[in-house]
């Protein structure tokens, strides 16, 4: 087909202004899509174009349909080569071959595919959409996707033999702008994670919003095997192995948003599932002040911080804003008179005037060998990610015994447990009592959407039968607010997220409990009678603000 003759029909259809006849720049190589060109020109649909294509030009039209029914020759090629030029060869049900073009004005392509093939091919009109689909679906059945799910996971020692296949599969345009639309919705809904779980062929696709999953929309166009291939080349990590989980990085940018993403592959019975972590590269450190403490809790920790040595542990589950806690603390810590160290897992903030490192495993840098070069760097205050196993936790209570502030976090469901934790890793609890200043417990709970939150008091009836409300001690007549539900908030009635904290202060009497041996209970009961306020306590408190709900207070948080 000859473009200019193509040009003139849509000038004088009025379907193309005359200075569009021509591409302003030229593609790849040189090369010009004139049927992309066209296309892009136009605004009409892939679709409604190459109908217009065929009724212009006098060719058949190729339906989606006839192209997946037919059998597909596209193994004969390279695949990203008809992708690029838009072609799809396949026998019909006579065996007669035919090239399905989204792109006929390309020749060269064109009379090279015909030769390949023997020369007497039927040349026909698709949409570029349908080419692309149809190829997909050709190089999916290729590489095994129109079995059954439940072998995804437990493939023989062939699992990587059709690796070439599926990463183009995972390149091709359907795959990318799939997994392009699941970001964009993430970012637009202010989603934390992502959840891409297989279901046998089909996908869901889960985001954690204000720490809750909620489904999104899958893309249709994408099978899970290839979404998830093409998370796993963007992470660079292995896309011929499924039998194993794998861990990786990416960046992305969403909205003119810069985000890391690390990604997590697990291998199930239905396929392969992969969970992306959303890190906002652009986010603000917030203020220590910020934060959220009662007034106790801020004067105890303030006291704690200004001191030159020590350590200050914040506990927690993995997403309830730990690293934004110390973030923000050693923010309120940094100026020119105090060298800060830092070692994390990844960094999350960025902290001008503070030295930031992130361990690499693959190189030797640990927690643990970070920690040992820091004690040679002359600092003032060092924060350590996590503490995961005895080598870094000793180093890190040697190095608050020897005259540094240390700060840094553990996985534990109180405040009270963090003491436990370290013992049980190894760290005698002669040294704890020593070293240890203050542990703060925390937890992130949905806040109230302000557009549509509902005022309620508390009645005879909830404040005897309701055990939440008995829980929390609200009394008949309280004033307290529920959830409703907008527009705003997406139907859930929560919009945001904010801490709530315990902080145990080790005190004299905590000391004492800690080095008599005593169990979780009985160092929590010390730090209650020292002025704790427990996280259910600091949640009934943002209940009676009007901040959060009684029923998201016991979601995160549990009677004691």
């Amino acid at each position: 087909m000859d473009h200019r003759a193509f040009a003139e029909k849509m000038v004088n259809g009025g379907l193309l202004a005359a200075a569009q006849a021509e591409p302003t720049r030229a593609g790849a190589g040189g090369r010009v899509s004139w049927g992309k060109h066209f296309l892009a020109a136009s605004r009409l649909t892939p679709a409604a174009f190459a109908d217009l294509m065929a009724r212009t030009e006098g060719l058949p039209r190729a339906s989606l349909d006839a192209m997946r029914r037919g059998t597909s020759l596209a193994g004969e090629f390279s695949v990203p080569f008809l992708h690029e030029v838009g072609l799809f060869p396949y026998r019909d049900a006579d065996g007669s071959p035919r090239l399905a073009a989204a792109d006929p004005f390309d020749a060269d392509a064109i009379d090279a595919v015909a030769v390949t093939l023997g020369g007497a091919v039927t040349l026909e009109i698709a949409s570029f959409e349908d080419v692309e689909i149809a190829l997909d679906a050709a190089v999916r059945a290729e590489a095994g996707e129109g079995t059954d799910g439940a072998g995804e996971a437990g493939r023989g020692e062939d699992a990587g033999d059709n690796s070439d296949s599926l990463r183009d599969l995972a390149s091709g345009a359907p795959v990318v702008r799939a997994l392009d639309e699941v970001f964009d919705q993430a970012v637009a809904l202010r989603a934390s994670d992502i959840h891409v779980e297989p279901l046998g062929r089909d996908v869901q696709v889960r985001v954690r919003v204000d720490g809750v999953l909620r489904v999104i929309p899958a893309p249709r166009a994408a099978p899970a095997r290839a979404l998830v291939s093409r998370i796993k080349i963007l992470a660079g990590l292995n896309i011929a192995e499924h039998r194993q989980p794998q861990d990786g990085r990416m960046r992305i940018t969403v909205r003119s948003r810069d985000f890391d993403v690390r990604v997590a592959t697990m291998p199930t019975t239905r396929g392969e599932a992969a969970i992306l972590r959303l890190l906002d590269r652009g986010g603000r450190l917030v203020a220590f002040a910020d934060l959220g403490f009662n007034a106790r809790d801020r004067s105890v920790l303030t006291d704690k911080l200004t001191q030159p040595h020590g350590m200050i542990v914040v506990t927690g589950p993995t997403g309830s804003g730990k690293t934004t806690t110390l973030t923000a603390a050693l923010a309120s810590l940094n100026d020119s008179t105090r060298k800060i160290l830092t070692v994390e897992d990844p960094v999350e903030y960025e902290i001008p005037g503070v030295n930031q490192s992130q361990v690499r495993p693959a190189v030797g840098l640990t927690f643990a060998t970070a920690l040992r070069a820091f004690m040679r760097q002359d600092p003032d205050v060092i924060m350590v990610g996590e503490v995961r196993d005895p080598e870094t936790a000793k180093i890190a209570v040697q190095a608050s015994l020897t005259g540094h502030l240390v700060l840094t976090t553990l996985h534990t469901n109180t405040a009270a447990a963090a003491v436990t934790r370290l013992v049980d890793i190894g760290v005698e609890r002669y040294l704890i009592a020593s070293t240890l200043s203050a542990v703060v417990g925390q937890r992130l709970i949905r806040t109230l959407c302000v557009d549509c939150r509902r005022p309620v008091t508390v009645g005879p009836s909830d404040a005897e039968r309701n055990p939440r409300i008995v829980g929390l001690g609200l009394a008949p007549g309280t004033a307290i607010f529920e959830p409703v539900g907008c527009e705003r908030c997406g139907g859930t009635g929560y919009r945001g997220r904010r801490a709530i904290f315990e902080c145990l202060e080790v005190t004299e009497a905590v000391r004492r409990e800690i080095l008599g041996g005593a169990d979780d209970a009985a160092i929590e009961r010390a730090g209650i009678a020292g002025g704790m306020a427990t996280l259910v306590d600091d949640g009934k408190a943002r209940c009676l603000e009007g901040v959060t709900s009684v029923d998201e207070v016991f979601r995160v948080a549990a009677l004691r």
